[in-house]
């Protein structure tokens, strides 16, 4: 990161279009951005009113004018990054636009670092650690719920949320110690039922906001889902179903499928990681080999576990192969649901010997890959298990990644701990030793006292720009 200097980069994407934005920030911005953008009214750009955009000439490094546009200047603090800042938008040509950002680099500015405008966002205090990654969220959202989710945490629903879990955790523990440090002074002598109460309802708070990191990382992050069974079950079908295209080759020649194809499929804001195998049989050849070794490394990764089978057919060798596998990636702690394919033809097989061979299934459907009877069915299921029903995405406090996850989840078991700790008859003073923790915990979850280390990767995700 370029500490204090005055940083530089196009903020908008590479390529032709209508206009480019070439984002100045950091102290003296408009004095080096007056150097090569001169207002056509003739006043300088350093006497520009702040937050109002100004049309004039774009000077190169050379001084002479290679477009005409806008700059808006916005002075400290009322900016995105904190510090003064200067936009400007000239035409969108490549060329054009790296030249411009030439004369900004000839005029005094460093390149900025990825996510470098961010990073001073959050270090200036314009931006909390979640409202900074809920940025990348919005950049990165993939479906209209990711969209809404991220907007909510990027206005700082999660971070309020956080806040009001830490405040209470500060007062519980000042409380504790007050008593304790003056017991003659009568200074918050809180009832030890009433403290208990508040470590309870912190409790049951934290564990809220754990489980909604299921639905926070299956719409911001995608769950890894994986479509197994034996050749010519439809499983490449059943892909093609779940896009709602013709993504995969279906033929009616077993082993059509050889090696692996991953697509993202959005289910009412649930983001799959699809990847559909090949068909688990005897190989007869390498290449089959190596699709079989394939497909058992991609159902070890999965979280989400389609089996396919065909009801026409008796069950047989290859599908108790595929349930085996099925069986192996739940005991790994992976959903399984059983699909029944191809059911408008003649049963072969019930429903309860399939399950017999999964007995851990969440489910067994009836679907048809050929008419698309069951396929809505399916969709009901995912959403229903890793969505979150009628919560509101826009303004829910969800977790979205596994830091968060993690820093609320380590918060939760020293609460939890400090509660077991007055259950078991213990004085409050050992209570605040836990309530301490928690509340160390937390702070990292939203930057208050994360390591830089961390906040390093996070900024690392962004690009150049934002």
């Amino acid at each position: 990161m370029t500490e204090n200097k005055v940083i530089a980069a196009v903020s908008t994407p590479p390529g032709r279009g209508g206009i480019a934005v070439i984002r100045i920030s950091g102290e003296g911005a408009v004095e080096i951005a007056s150097k090569f953008f001169v207002p056509r009214s003739g006043a300088p750009l350093t006497a520009a009113h702040d937050r109002r955009a100004v049309y004039g000439e774009i000077l190169s490094a050379a001084g002479e004018m290679i477009d005409t546009g806008i700059a808006t200047v916005f002075y400290s603090p009322h900016s995105y990054t904190g510090e003064d800042t200067v936009e400007i938008s000239c035409h969108g040509g490549v060329a054009l636009t790296r030249e411009v950002l030439a004369s900004a680099f000839a005029a005094g500015c460093a390149p900025a670092g990825p996510g470098e405008f961010t990073r001073r966002a959050f270090v200036n205090g314009k931006l909390s650690l979640t409202e900074a990654e809920a940025v990348i969220g919005l950049i990165d959202a993939e479906s209209g719920e990711a969209i809404r989710l991220s907007a909510a945490q990027a206005r700082g629903v999660l971070s309020g949320r956080l806040k009001k879990l830490t405040d209470e955790i500060t007062s519980l523990t000042a409380s504790i110690y007050a008593y304790i440090d003056y017991p003659d002074e009568d200074m918050t002598d809180m009832p030890q039922s009433e403290l208990y109460g508040r470590i309870c309802g912190l409790q049951d708070e934290l564990k809220t906001l754990c489980g909604s990191y299921r639905t926070g990382r299956a719409i911001c992050e995608g769950i890894p889902s994986v479509i197994i069974g034996k050749p010519n079950v439809g499983k490449s079908s059943l892909l093609n179903c779940l896009l709602g295209r013709d993504r995969a080759i279906v033929t009616d020649i077993p082993g059509t499928t050889r090696d692996t194809v991953e697509e993202t499929a959005s289910i009412d804001g649930v983001l799959l990681r699809l990847c559909d195998t090949a068909g688990i049989r005897e190989p007869k050849d390498e290449v089959e080999r190596l699709g079989t070794v394939r497909t058992g490394e991609k159902t070890s990764e999965a979280e989400l576990v389609l089996g396919v089978f065909d009801i026409s057919r008796p069950i047989d060798g290859d599908d108790e192969k595929a349930a085996a596998l099925i069986n192996e990636a739940v005991s790994r702690g992976a959903e399984a649901v059983i699909l029944l394919n191809k059911s408008e033809l003649a049963e072969a097989f019930d429903e309860e010997s399939i399950k017999k061979l999964i007995p851990e299934a969440k489910a067994a459907l009836r679907i048809s890959v050929h008419d698309g009877s069951g396929i809505d069915a399916l969709r009901g299921l995912i959403r229903d298990m890793f969505g979150a029903g009628d919560i509101s995405y826009s303004d829910a406090a969800v977790l979205t990644n596994a830091r968060q996850y993690a820093a609320v989840s380590k918060a939760l078991g020293f609460v939890s701990s400090a509660r077991e700790t007055l259950d078991a008859g213990f004085t409050a003073d050992v209570a605040g030793t836990d309530l301490e923790a928690a509340l160390s915990a937390l702070e990292e979850t939203d930057g208050r006292a994360v390591a830089e280390s961390i906040v390093g990767e996070i900024f690392s995700r962004f690009c150049v720009g934002k």
